[in-house]
Protein backbone atom coordinates (compact mmCIF):
# COMPACT_ATOMS: atom_id res chain seq x y z
CA UNK A 1 0.00 0.00 0.00
CA UNK A 2 1.07 3.45 -0.96
CA UNK A 3 0.03 4.95 2.21
CA UNK A 4 -0.76 3.29 5.47
CA UNK A 5 -2.95 4.09 8.53
CA UNK A 6 -3.19 2.75 11.28
CA UNK A 7 -3.37 3.24 15.18
CA UNK A 8 -0.95 2.68 18.54
CA UNK A 9 -2.75 3.26 21.18
CA UNK A 10 -4.63 6.70 21.31
CA UNK A 11 -2.03 7.75 18.62
CA UNK A 12 -3.49 7.93 15.10
CA UNK A 13 -0.79 7.08 12.26
CA UNK A 14 -0.27 7.98 8.51
CA UNK A 15 3.05 6.19 6.77
CA UNK A 16 3.88 7.65 3.16
CA UNK A 17 5.09 4.16 1.61
CA UNK A 18 6.40 4.94 -1.75
CA UNK A 19 10.53 5.29 -0.81
CA UNK A 20 11.65 3.83 -4.51
CA UNK A 21 10.21 7.61 -5.10
CA UNK A 22 10.33 9.81 -2.07
CA UNK A 23 6.71 8.68 -1.39
CA UNK A 24 5.62 11.27 -4.33
CA UNK A 25 1.84 12.10 -4.03
CA UNK A 26 -0.78 10.33 -5.82
CA UNK A 27 -4.50 10.90 -6.45
CA UNK A 28 -5.18 8.03 -4.18
CA UNK A 29 -2.61 8.56 -1.69
CA UNK A 30 -4.20 11.77 -1.24
CA UNK A 31 -7.86 10.31 -0.90
CA UNK A 32 -6.52 7.78 1.47
CA UNK A 33 -4.81 10.54 3.32
CA UNK A 34 -8.42 12.43 3.69
CA UNK A 35 -10.16 9.47 4.87
CA UNK A 36 -8.20 8.60 7.62
CA UNK A 37 -7.26 12.64 8.28
CA UNK A 38 -11.11 12.54 8.75
CA UNK A 39 -11.75 9.20 10.51
CA UNK A 40 -8.90 10.20 13.03
CA UNK A 41 -10.41 14.02 13.98
CA UNK A 42 -13.88 12.25 14.19
CA UNK A 43 -12.78 9.68 16.81
CA UNK A 44 -12.41 10.31 20.65
CA UNK A 45 -10.31 7.51 21.09
CA UNK A 46 -7.59 9.30 19.03
CA UNK A 47 -5.82 12.13 20.54
CA UNK A 48 -2.82 12.96 17.99
CA UNK A 49 -2.16 11.94 14.54
CA UNK A 50 1.66 11.68 13.73
CA UNK A 51 2.68 11.63 10.02
CA UNK A 52 5.98 10.34 8.81
CA UNK A 53 7.38 8.75 5.16
CA UNK A 54 8.91 5.52 5.01
CA UNK A 55 12.66 5.26 4.26
CA UNK A 56 14.92 6.74 5.18
CA UNK A 57 15.96 9.58 2.34
CA UNK A 58 12.76 11.88 3.05
CA UNK A 59 9.03 12.86 3.86
CA UNK A 60 8.06 13.33 0.85
CA UNK A 61 9.16 14.88 -2.71
CA UNK A 62 5.99 16.09 -3.97
CA UNK A 63 3.28 15.43 -6.27
CA UNK A 64 4.20 13.00 -8.99
CA UNK A 65 4.42 14.97 -12.02
CA UNK A 66 5.99 11.70 -13.65
CA UNK A 67 2.25 10.65 -13.96
CA UNK A 68 1.18 14.49 -15.73
CA UNK A 69 3.79 13.93 -18.36
CA UNK A 70 3.11 10.57 -19.36
CA UNK A 71 -0.62 11.22 -19.70
CA UNK A 72 -2.37 11.98 -23.56
CA UNK A 73 -2.18 15.35 -24.47
CA UNK A 74 -6.24 15.05 -24.27
CA UNK A 75 -6.01 13.31 -20.58
CA UNK A 76 -3.70 15.82 -19.22
CA UNK A 77 -6.85 18.36 -17.77
CA UNK A 78 -7.78 15.12 -15.36
CA UNK A 79 -4.51 16.13 -13.66
CA UNK A 80 -6.82 19.42 -12.26
CA UNK A 81 -8.82 16.38 -10.04
CA UNK A 82 -5.30 15.62 -7.94
CA UNK A 83 -4.94 19.31 -7.61
CA UNK A 84 -8.25 20.02 -6.40
CA UNK A 85 -8.26 16.90 -3.96
CA UNK A 86 -4.72 17.92 -2.71
CA UNK A 87 -5.61 21.38 -2.07
CA UNK A 88 -8.49 19.88 0.05
CA UNK A 89 -6.48 17.88 1.99
CA UNK A 90 -3.83 20.87 2.92
CA UNK A 91 -6.76 22.97 3.94
CA UNK A 92 -8.38 20.00 6.09
CA UNK A 93 -4.43 19.49 7.55
CA UNK A 94 -4.31 23.10 8.22
CA UNK A 95 -7.57 23.51 11.24
CA UNK A 96 -7.34 19.83 11.86
CA UNK A 97 -8.74 19.77 15.65
CA UNK A 98 -5.86 17.81 17.76
CA UNK A 99 -2.37 17.54 17.51
CA UNK A 100 -0.71 16.88 14.01
CA UNK A 101 2.77 15.71 14.51
CA UNK A 102 4.60 15.28 10.75
CA UNK A 103 8.21 14.38 11.02
CA UNK A 104 9.71 16.15 8.28
CA UNK A 105 12.96 14.20 8.30
CA UNK A 106 15.39 14.30 4.88
CA UNK A 107 13.70 15.93 1.83
CA UNK A 108 10.33 17.79 1.93
CA UNK A 109 9.58 19.64 -1.04
CA UNK A 110 6.56 20.78 -2.91
CA UNK A 111 3.49 18.46 -1.95
CA UNK A 112 5.75 17.30 0.71
CA UNK A 113 5.31 20.66 2.13
CA UNK A 114 1.67 20.77 1.97
CA UNK A 115 0.80 17.93 4.22
CA UNK A 116 3.86 19.23 6.69
CA UNK A 117 3.94 23.30 6.90
CA UNK A 118 0.33 23.41 7.34
CA UNK A 119 0.15 21.00 10.35
CA UNK A 120 0.66 22.41 14.09
CA UNK A 121 3.35 20.38 15.04
CA UNK A 122 6.06 20.46 12.27
CA UNK A 123 9.36 18.31 13.62
CA UNK A 124 12.32 18.82 11.34
CA UNK A 125 16.04 17.34 11.89
CA UNK A 126 19.63 18.29 11.01
CA UNK A 127 18.65 16.26 7.93
CA UNK A 128 15.94 18.51 6.82
CA UNK A 129 15.67 20.03 3.00
CA UNK A 130 12.79 21.80 2.83
CA UNK A 131 11.90 23.45 -0.29
CA UNK A 132 9.38 25.33 -2.82
CA UNK A 133 11.32 23.83 -5.82
CA UNK A 134 8.38 24.32 -8.05
CA UNK A 135 9.73 27.92 -10.49
CA UNK A 136 12.27 25.03 -11.50
CA UNK A 137 9.51 22.77 -13.50
CA UNK A 138 7.69 25.72 -14.92
CA UNK A 139 4.94 25.82 -12.83
CA UNK A 140 4.75 27.97 -9.27
CA UNK A 141 5.06 27.28 -5.76
CA UNK A 142 1.23 25.50 -4.61
CA UNK A 143 -0.95 23.61 -1.77
CA UNK A 144 -0.97 26.90 0.10
CA UNK A 145 2.76 28.25 -0.44
CA UNK A 146 1.49 31.99 -1.28
CA UNK A 147 0.35 31.77 2.18
CA UNK A 148 3.06 30.20 3.77
CA UNK A 149 5.58 32.46 2.30
CA UNK A 150 4.08 35.73 1.86
CA UNK A 151 3.90 35.46 5.73
CA UNK A 152 7.47 34.80 5.82
CA UNK A 153 7.78 37.94 3.84
CA UNK A 154 11.45 38.47 1.91
CA UNK A 155 12.81 34.74 3.30
CA UNK A 156 9.49 33.30 1.74
CA UNK A 157 9.74 35.68 -1.91
CA UNK A 158 13.70 34.37 -2.19
CA UNK A 159 12.62 30.56 -1.52
CA UNK A 160 9.56 31.19 -3.83
CA UNK A 161 11.59 32.50 -6.77
CA UNK A 162 14.94 31.16 -6.17
CA UNK A 163 13.68 27.35 -5.09
CA UNK A 164 16.71 27.15 -2.68
CA UNK A 165 16.03 24.04 -0.07
CA UNK A 166 17.22 25.23 3.39
CA UNK A 167 17.81 23.76 6.63
CA UNK A 168 16.06 23.22 9.94
CA UNK A 169 16.81 26.32 11.56
CA UNK A 170 15.30 28.75 8.38
CA UNK A 171 12.58 26.20 7.46
CA UNK A 172 11.14 27.26 11.72
CA UNK A 173 12.93 31.09 10.75
CA UNK A 174 10.01 30.93 8.00
CA UNK A 175 7.68 29.51 9.79
CA UNK A 176 7.29 26.36 8.04
CA UNK A 177 8.39 24.33 10.73
CA UNK A 178 8.13 24.53 14.35
CA UNK A 179 10.78 22.58 16.37
CA UNK A 180 14.29 20.32 15.60
CA UNK A 181 14.78 17.30 17.64
CA UNK A 182 18.16 14.88 16.23
CA UNK A 183 17.35 12.34 13.90
CA UNK A 184 18.57 9.66 16.51
CA UNK A 185 15.87 10.52 18.65
CA UNK A 186 12.80 9.82 15.87
CA UNK A 187 12.73 6.71 16.75
CA UNK A 188 12.37 7.68 20.88
CA UNK A 189 9.63 10.42 20.06
CA UNK A 190 7.33 8.06 17.91
CA UNK A 191 7.59 5.58 20.44
CA UNK A 192 6.65 8.28 23.34
CA UNK A 193 3.59 9.43 21.14
CA UNK A 194 2.42 6.12 20.85
CA UNK A 195 2.10 6.02 24.26
CA UNK A 196 0.15 9.31 25.11
CA UNK A 197 -2.98 9.65 27.13
CA UNK A 198 -4.17 12.83 25.81
CA UNK A 199 -3.49 15.50 23.96
CA UNK A 200 -1.33 17.78 26.07
CA UNK A 201 1.33 14.79 26.18
CA UNK A 202 2.01 15.54 22.95
CA UNK A 203 4.24 18.65 23.81
CA UNK A 204 5.97 16.97 26.93
CA UNK A 205 7.13 14.65 24.60
CA UNK A 206 8.09 17.02 21.66
CA UNK A 207 9.25 19.49 24.97
CA UNK A 208 12.03 16.53 25.60
CA UNK A 209 13.42 15.85 23.00
CA UNK A 210 13.57 19.54 21.55
CA UNK A 211 17.38 21.42 20.67
CA UNK A 212 18.05 25.26 20.17
CA UNK A 213 18.14 25.27 16.34
CA UNK A 214 20.58 28.00 16.28
CA UNK A 215 21.26 30.97 13.64
CA UNK A 216 19.79 29.89 9.78
CA UNK A 217 21.54 30.22 6.69
CA UNK A 218 19.41 33.13 5.57
CA UNK A 219 18.89 34.73 8.50
CA UNK A 220 22.13 36.39 8.33
CA UNK A 221 21.13 37.68 4.76
CA UNK A 222 17.28 39.06 6.24
CA UNK A 223 18.22 42.73 5.65
CA UNK A 224 19.49 41.90 2.25
CA UNK A 225 16.58 39.96 1.22
CA UNK A 226 13.99 42.84 2.73
CA UNK A 227 15.65 45.17 0.07
CA UNK A 228 15.86 43.03 -3.02
CA UNK A 229 12.51 41.56 -2.52
CA UNK A 230 10.74 45.10 -1.65
CA UNK A 231 10.42 45.39 -5.89
CA UNK A 232 6.93 43.67 -7.34
CA UNK A 233 8.42 42.67 -10.81
CA UNK A 234 10.97 39.85 -10.86
CA UNK A 235 13.80 41.84 -13.23
CA UNK A 236 13.77 44.02 -10.48
CA UNK A 237 14.77 41.91 -7.90
CA UNK A 238 17.14 39.86 -10.18
CA UNK A 239 18.41 43.82 -10.77
CA UNK A 240 18.84 44.31 -7.10
CA UNK A 241 20.67 41.08 -6.05
CA UNK A 242 23.30 42.13 -8.89
CA UNK A 243 23.91 45.81 -8.14
CA UNK A 244 24.32 44.37 -4.86
CA UNK A 245 27.13 42.25 -6.11
CA UNK A 246 28.11 39.96 -2.84
CA UNK A 247 28.63 36.11 -3.45
CA UNK A 248 25.14 35.18 -1.62
CA UNK A 249 23.75 38.02 -3.82
CA UNK A 250 25.06 37.06 -6.99
CA UNK A 251 24.22 33.41 -6.83
CA UNK A 252 20.78 34.63 -6.34
CA UNK A 253 20.12 36.44 -9.09
CA UNK A 254 22.05 33.40 -10.93
CA UNK A 255 19.99 31.06 -9.42
CA UNK A 256 16.60 33.10 -10.31
CA UNK A 257 17.40 33.88 -13.68
CA UNK A 258 17.38 30.48 -14.63
CA UNK A 259 14.59 29.25 -13.65
CA UNK A 260 11.42 29.41 -15.97
CA UNK A 261 10.33 33.32 -17.27
CA UNK A 262 6.51 32.94 -17.05
CA UNK A 263 6.26 30.91 -13.61
CA UNK A 264 8.63 33.23 -11.89
CA UNK A 265 6.20 36.05 -12.75
CA UNK A 266 3.37 34.28 -12.01
CA UNK A 267 4.82 32.88 -8.57
CA UNK A 268 5.15 36.80 -7.71
CA UNK A 269 1.84 37.73 -8.52
CA UNK A 270 0.26 35.02 -6.73
CA UNK A 271 2.55 36.44 -3.54
CA UNK A 272 1.53 39.68 -3.91
CA UNK A 273 -1.93 38.52 -3.91
CA UNK A 274 -1.70 36.64 -0.64
CA UNK A 275 0.12 39.23 1.01
CA UNK A 276 -3.94 40.54 1.02
CA UNK A 277 -5.69 37.53 1.55
CA UNK A 278 -7.62 36.78 3.88
CA UNK A 279 -7.43 33.43 4.34
CA UNK A 280 -5.47 30.10 3.40
CA UNK A 281 -8.45 28.73 1.28
CA UNK A 282 -8.57 32.18 -0.36
CA UNK A 283 -4.98 31.14 -1.66
CA UNK A 284 -5.33 27.91 -2.50
CA UNK A 285 -8.30 28.55 -4.75
CA UNK A 286 -6.01 31.51 -6.50
CA UNK A 287 -3.33 29.40 -6.73
CA UNK A 288 -5.79 26.13 -7.73
CA UNK A 289 -6.96 28.52 -10.92
CA UNK A 290 -3.31 28.94 -11.84
CA UNK A 291 -2.75 25.72 -11.81
CA UNK A 292 -6.00 25.01 -14.40
CA UNK A 293 -4.15 27.60 -16.96
CA UNK A 294 -0.65 26.20 -16.38
CA UNK A 295 -1.69 22.95 -17.83
CA UNK A 296 -1.55 24.66 -21.16
CA UNK A 297 2.06 25.92 -21.04
CA UNK A 298 4.83 24.88 -22.54
CA UNK A 299 7.39 25.18 -19.43
CA UNK A 300 5.97 23.26 -17.40
CA UNK A 301 6.16 19.70 -19.00
CA UNK A 302 9.46 20.52 -20.33
CA UNK A 303 10.49 21.62 -17.36
CA UNK A 304 9.39 17.92 -15.78
CA UNK A 305 11.29 16.34 -18.56
CA UNK A 306 14.35 17.86 -18.34
CA UNK A 307 14.10 17.15 -14.38
CA UNK A 308 12.66 14.24 -14.16
CA UNK A 309 12.12 12.34 -17.06
CA UNK A 310 15.58 12.64 -18.83
CA UNK A 311 16.94 14.51 -16.00
CA UNK A 312 19.44 16.55 -18.16
CA UNK A 313 18.54 19.75 -15.70
CA UNK A 314 18.22 21.83 -19.50
CA UNK A 315 15.21 23.03 -20.10
CA UNK A 316 14.20 24.94 -22.89
CA UNK A 317 11.79 27.81 -21.44
CA UNK A 318 9.26 29.66 -24.14
CA UNK A 319 9.00 32.38 -23.60
CA UNK A 320 12.54 32.16 -22.47
CA UNK A 321 13.00 36.14 -20.86
CA UNK A 322 11.56 38.08 -18.69
CA UNK A 323 10.37 41.16 -20.60
CA UNK A 324 8.58 38.60 -23.21
CA UNK A 325 5.93 37.39 -20.51
CA UNK A 326 3.22 40.02 -20.39
CA UNK A 327 0.93 41.20 -17.74
CA UNK A 328 -1.68 40.19 -20.03
CA UNK A 329 -0.26 36.71 -20.02
CA UNK A 330 -0.45 36.53 -16.33
CA UNK A 331 -3.24 37.72 -15.46
CA UNK A 332 -5.23 35.18 -17.81
CA UNK A 333 -3.38 32.42 -15.99
CA UNK A 334 -4.38 34.01 -12.47
CA UNK A 335 -8.03 34.36 -13.75
CA UNK A 336 -8.25 30.43 -14.46
CA UNK A 337 -11.00 29.12 -16.32
CA UNK A 338 -14.23 27.05 -15.95
CA UNK A 339 -12.73 24.17 -13.82
CA UNK A 340 -14.81 23.55 -10.83
CA UNK A 341 -13.10 24.99 -7.30
CA UNK A 342 -12.02 23.11 -4.92
CA UNK A 343 -14.57 23.03 -1.71
CA UNK A 344 -13.30 23.04 1.73
CA UNK A 345 -14.68 21.46 4.71
CA UNK A 346 -14.41 23.08 8.78
CA UNK A 347 -14.04 20.76 11.65
CA UNK A 348 -16.99 20.59 13.73
CA UNK A 349 -14.62 21.78 16.66
CA UNK A 350 -12.08 24.14 17.24
CA UNK A 351 -8.54 23.34 15.60
CA UNK A 352 -5.77 22.59 17.94
CA UNK A 353 -3.02 25.45 19.09
CA UNK A 354 0.17 25.93 17.34
CA UNK A 355 3.44 24.42 18.84
CA UNK A 356 4.18 26.78 21.28
CA UNK A 357 8.22 26.35 22.40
Amino acid sequence: MDLVASREGRLGRVLLNRPQSLNTLTLPMVREFRRALDDFGSDPSVSAVLVTGAGDRGLCAGGDVRILYELEPSQKRLFADFWREEYELNARIACFPKPYVVIMDGIVMGGGVGISAHGNRRVVTERSRVAMPEVGIGFFPDVGASWLLSRAREIGAYLALSATSVAAADAIEAGLADVLIHAADIEPLIGRLATIGAAEDVDVALRRLARHPGSGRLSLHRPLLAETTAHDQVDDIIAAFEREGSEFSLRAAQDISAKSPLALKVTRALLLRAVATPDLETCLTNEFRAACRMLETHDLYDGIRAAIIDKDRRPKWFPDRLDAVSGETVEAILAGDDTPRPTFKSWDSSPYSRWES
